[in-house]
């Protein structure tokens, strides 16, 4: 290392996300409130059958309750989290469903899973599916990405059978790892900012430990997960098209053109963000302000949803009374999907807002260890008390970057650094993690399937990632 070892010393915290609201509880028992509240959550969905939404409404509000939320403040706490996630949710997944479900009905689905079985063949397919949504996820949210391959994945599956995990992991587990870990997403980009790091060098090193981590967390524990537990497709999402719709499916190479249209647009957005922060361009002209509108994610998956509507729709002879139909009934199966993913975002602001994040994070400071190891183990107790992984990075970055500052790292060792930070913030995922709930969900699992696959899978992610990220630190 080129610099001296350093420790990480005792930050103090207090809850500052209400107004005139002074957290008086003691650390203690903040983490056994949020332990509790964790248990309940689990017992309503397990034992007593309560719909996830009821029971995640149900538990914020006791939580709420109980950790000394001023009573008039509880209703702006729960409609503020749920209103803020379902800002960041609804309108990636509403939109990427429209998108996904035109590909679906339109053939295009099947002609791109038959173009990558034919090029990788049948028993690569599931590595063919992974390696697509490592590209797409490079400028697009998990979100999004996500719901734009569903369609693609359920077709391979229904194609050549099995478990959709087998499918399903390697395509979550790609665009997790590329979200988390590479630029130009929020986290990295965010903690790079607050540490220091060099962005280009952070692509470098996020793709040195995403792509391993992919094959081994994705490619390697999804088959081995999916020959144990299987999974049909979900039904919901798997209607065949009506006979008097067009035959001839598009060509892979325009489905893939309208895959690559949003991720285009996404960033090209990226892009101008990164040369207004060089200083290359200026970020108060007009054209900027709109080129950045334009490519921002919700703009783009809608150009997305509107060109593939007309591409697939009258220019192949659809009616486009029929293409409303098939955009309507985009919606239906994901709106559950919305509000679990708002609801838990619900519990998340309230774990926030009482200040249980800030308790973790203070009670390992107040122990004194290597940085590296104390960025790791805060954003994981971050993101075990508040859901978010994006918040969990950013927050431990800032915790972490007084010492990091001191210490005087730079180069390799800071783009490691914010690896292993970002490696905590996948630790763990749980009940107050939106992704736990939009997986579960879309994949049609129950809440204890959805701990044996997508919690173990982050996990892997987490622990994966910071063995490569300290294997770089200490050899930078």
């Amino acid at each position: 290392m080129n610099a001296p070892a350093a420790t990480f010393k005792a930050l103090h915290w207090r809850s500052s996300n209400l107004p005139e609201f002074e957290q008086t509880l003691g650390a203690g028992a903040l983490i056994s409130i949020a332990a509790g509240a964790v248990a309940l959550l689990l017992v309503l969905i397990i034992q007593f059958r309560v719909h996830a939404f009821v029971a995640l409404i149900l538990v914020s509000f006791l939580t709420a309750l109980v950790t000394g939320i001023p009573a008039a403040n509880i209703l702006t706490t729960l409609t503020s989290a749920f209103g803020s996630t379902l800002g960041g949710v609804a309108l990636l997944v509403g939109l990427g469903a429209m998108l996904g479900r035109l590909l679906e009905v339109s053939g295009g689905a099947q002609a791109l899973a038959d173009d990558l079985v034919r090029r990788f063949g049948e028993k690569r397919a599931p590595m063919a599916l992974g390696i697509a949504s490592l590209f797409f996820g490079f400028p697009i949210f998990f979100d999004a990405g996500l719901v734009v391959m569903l369609p693609v994945m359920f077709t391979v599956g229904r194609r050549l059978g099995g478990s959709l995990l087998l499918y399903g992991i390697p395509v979550a587990t790609a665009f997790s790892c590329m979200h988390v870990f590479v630029p130009p997403h929020p986290g990295p980009v965010a903690a790079s900012e607050l540490l220091g790091a060099d962005v280009g060098l952070l692509i470098i090193v996020g793709l040195i430990v995403a792509i391993p981590t992919w094959i081994l967390a994705g490619h390697f524990f999804g088959k081995w997960i999916g020959n144990r537990i299987y999974l049909p497709i979900p039904d919901n999402v798997t209607e065949e098209k009506n006979s008097d719709e067009p035959t001839t499916l598009p060509s892979p190479g325009l489905v893939v053109s309208l895959l690559l249209l949003p991720l285009i647009l996404i960033f090209m957005n990226t892009g101008l963000d990164f040369a207004r922060a060089q200083g290359w361009v200026d970020k108060g002209a007009s054209w900027f302000q709109l080129a950045r509108a334009i490519g921002s994610t919700p703009i783009a998956l809608l150009i997305s949803v509107l060109v593939a509507a007309y591409v697939l729709g009258p220019m192949r002879g659809r009616d486009p009374v029929k293409v409303e139909r098939i955009v309507d009934s985009a919606l239906g199966p994901v709106c559950s999907v919305i509000l679990i993913t708002g609801a838990g975002g619900m519990f998340g602001g309230v774990l926030r807002a009482s200040g249980i994040g800030n308790a973790l994070s203070g009670v390992l400071a107040d122990i004194g260890m290597p940085i590296f190891v104390a960025g790791f183990l805060i954003s994981t107790a971050l993101r075990v008390a508040q859901g978010s992984a994006t918040v969990a990075l950013i927050t431990a970055a800032g915790l972490v970057q007084p010492a990091i500052q001191a210490a005087g790292y730079q180069g390799l060792e800071l783009a490691a650094i914010v690896i292993a930070v970002a490696s905590g913030s996948v630790m763990l995922s749980h009940v107050n993690d939106s992704g736990f709930w939009l997986v579960g969900r879309f994949f049609n699992m129950d809440i204890k399937t959805t701990f044996k696959t997508w919690t173990v899978m982050q996990t892997l992610m987490g622990l994966i990632g910071f063995t490569l990220s300290g294997l770089i630190f200490w050899l930078a």
